[in-house]
């Protein structure tokens, strides 16, 4: 395995490029340790994809003790995308980097650095792996296709909608299928053109997304912003009006949730780390997903009305036998 500089380094480096940086104890992986450098561009309390792929750091710390090193970045700005991912890169043998709004830096940065294993979590579902950098793909589109089913039946109104971060063709395909799942479920519903705010992690615009969706007749929306979910909450509380929570499912005690879409990052995570020491990891596009058996994709329901559970049942299982397609 290649060596690596001590952990402290990467914190100093994160440090020098104004960005937050935490590792974990211990000096360079010259005991042949697997060292991890996990890339998070958001906020690891964004109840969101950075929170979730963060528990499985905490997770593969946990059950792999001295024989894994993790170090962790979170909260980069997209102009340090490029540097923060070489200084990773040049500390550590496994890079798992989290995001597709990551994708152009670190096709970038892979060939710079051979020896190196990468993964990249959420990035396009088409993108071609390269020798050192695999694709694992949450699926998030068959989790919104159930969520369509779930909110189009959980619907007084019967119109509903979805809010999405930045435009990257994950959340673009998820807003299809969300759309898909709905007309599955309950066909004739309304569902409003989705609406991008443009960031993942911006409570105020997200709120202000959601805000015109329920003014324009929508009483139930599902999203992908992380972050900005917080500002969905408060604008369906205001209105009176619901939504689907997730990736990181709740204990449906706020009346504002339908349910929740759970994607557990994490999983991917463990799985890229699990893969580099038992020797299995490839360079090839893994799912992860309700049609796999990975696990860690699910819809939670939190409605009581028995007719959205069963209208979730049959979105999921069309789904698992093939007979749809989300998008």
């Amino acid at each position: 395995m290649k060596r690596t500089l001590p952990i402290a380094l990467i914190a100093a480096g994160a440090l020098a490029l104004g960005l937050t940086g935490c590792g974990s104890s211990g000096s360079a992986a010259d005991d042949g340790t697997l060292t991890v450098g996990v890339f998070l561009p958001g906020s690891v309390n964004d109840t969101g994809f950075m929170q979730s792929a963060y528990a499985g750091v905490d997770r593969v710390r946990e059950e792999y003790g001295d024989q894994v090193e993790i170090s962790y970045v979170e909260q980069v700005s997209a102009a340090d995308y490029q540097q923060a991912l070489q200084r990773f890169a040049s500390e550590n043998e496994l890079v798992i980097s989290v995001g597709g709004q990551t994708d152009a830096d670190l096709r970038k940065v892979a060939p710079q650095f051979p020896d190196v294993t990468f993964v990249e979590i959420g990035g396009p579902a088409d993108a071609e792996p390269m020798e050192n950098l695999a694709y694992y793909d949450p699926q998030q589109a068959e989790a919104e296709f159930v969520a369509g089913a779930a909110a189009a039946t959980s619907s007084t109104a019967g119109t509903i909608g979805f809010v999405g971060g930045v435009e990257l063709p994950a959340i673009v395909n998820s807003a299809i299928a969300f759309e898909n799942g709905a007309e599955f479920a309950r066909p004739g519903v309304r569902v409003l053109a989705p609406q991008y705010v443009g960031d993942f992690n911006d409570p105020a615009k997200a709120k202000q997304a959601a805000a015109a969706a329920y003014a324009g007749g929508a009483d139930v929306l599902s999203q992908v912003v992380n972050l900005g979910k917080q500002g969905m909450e408060q604008a369906a509380q205001e209105t009176g009006n619901r939504m689907s929570g997730g990736p990181i499912p709740g204990d449906c005690t706020n009346p504002v949730y339908t349910g929740y879409v759970k994607t557990d990052i994490g999983t991917e995570v463990e799985y890229a780390v699990t893969s580099v020491l038992d020797g299995t990891w490839e360079a090839a596009q893994v799912p992860f997903g309700l049609t796999t058996d990975k696990e860690g994709t699910d819809y939670v329901v939190c409605s009581t009305d028995p007719a959205v559970t069963q209208a979730v049942e049959r979105a999921k299982s069309a789904i698992a036998d093939g007979s749809v397609a989300p998008y």
